[in-house]
């Protein structure tokens, strides 16, 4: 029996979000996986799809957002756009391409769900992971992981979705969203200290959701090695209990050595993120049936972007991470699991959820 292909979802409208060539997050970031993205249509044996991002609708965003930070967002754009912080630009046409961001991660799932792709990947921007529910920060507009969740438990009647951020930065607008859920399961690893300043380790959620929130504030140069501890001990006995429905991940690729922004970041390789989507996809084949859908987040050395995207989607649709990760270059330093500091703090974590 033939696999059913990996979706790839992106399009031009997010070309509109223009944030200007200077700013970290610009349109250069998708320019810079096209060429991926040609590569994998081009595969001889049609293991990828394109399809088309669709608009979110307003009912599905404010879910997750204020009506009032949507409308209030909507004008700001229309008035032809500026900062909304120091570090988060927007133009006229940002707030669609936002729309569409959202909506392309949904679209995606509904692929999977229908059996027309096996897993997807959302190539959209602006990311979204930092917005919460009143404002836009972090480079970030809407929360489009946050939204997709609630697409899930709100539309498609799941009761059990697991949310995976591998960004270098805390997923801190996601984290607020399901904080006293258990409907969701939350998993950051991030570098800390670090934007923005949340995501601590005791932050484990609250109410009904108290369990549910995981958080692994590593230090910088934490590498592939303290990751991979991290999945072992944390995040495998996590899905394992929780037993997801569905599993969605927010992939930032910032927390590559060879990235410009964050040069430090916590020096994970391509073939470090080839292993840790290997086995994301692991876990979804082994707990819901291979349901897993990806959102663009951060990543801005558009090398190491299309070097890890690259090697996630050829993960995604079944060759080995060893096969998948064509860049091979390793970082002068990376610190072991084995290290007191990374081992305590694993320690801890497992101890704080019952691991």
């Amino acid at each position: 029996m033939i696999a059913q292909p990996t979706a790839i979802i992106t399009g031009p409208i997010f070309k509109e979000h223009d944030t200007g060539l200077r700013h970290p997050e610009n349109v250069r970031r998708l320019e810079a996986l096209s060429p991926v993205v040609e590569d994998c249509l081009n595969d001889a044996q049609k293991r990828f799809v394109l399809l088309e991002p669709q608009e979110a609708s307003r009912e599905a965003i404010t879910r997750v957002h204020s009506r009032a930070y949507v409308e209030a967002l909507r004008e700001f754009c229309e008035d032809g756009g500026r900062k909304l912080d120091l570090d988060t630009s927007v133009s006229e046409g940002s707030y669609k391409a936002g729309l569409y961001a959202a909506g392309g991660l949904m679209r995606g799932i509904d692929a999977v769900l229908t059996g027309e792709a096996q897993n997807a990947f959302a190539l959209v921007r602006p990311p979204g992971h930092h917005a919460t529910a009143e404002r836009g920060m972090g480079f970030c507009l809407f929360n489009s992981i946050a939204v997709a969740a609630r697409y899930l438990i709100e539309e498609q009647g799941l009761s059990r979705v697991m949310i995976i951020d591998w960004d270098v930065h805390h997923g801190n607008g996601t984290q607020d969203s399901f904080y006293n859920d258990s409907r969701v399961l939350f998993y950051s690893s991030h570098q800390s200290p670090l934007y923005p300043g949340t995501g601590f380790l005791d932050d484990i959620g609250t109410g009904r959701g108290r369990g549910y929130n995981a958080n692994l504030p590593v230090p910088p140069n934490s590498g592939d090695e303290v990751m991979q501890a991290a999945f072992t001990q944390i995040l495998e006995p996590l899905a394992e209990r929780y037993q997801p429905e569905f599993i969605l991940v927010s992939a930032g690729y910032d927390a590559h050595w060879r990235d410009a922004l964050y040069a430090t970041a916590l020096a994970v390789t391509t073939p470090g993120f080839a292993e840790m989507t290997a086995r994301v996809k692991r876990l979804a084949d082994t707990f819901c049936n291979g349901r897993l859908a990806l959102s663009l987040e951060g990543g801005y050395n558009p090398e190491a972007l299309a070097a890890g995207v690259g090697a996630t989607l050829r993960v995604l649709a079944g060759e080995n991470p060893e096969q998948a990760a064509y860049d091979q270059g390793q970082p002068d330093k990376a610190l072991p699991a084995q290290h007191e500091f990374i081992r305590a703090l694993l320690k801890e974590a497992r101890q704080l959820h019952s691991l």
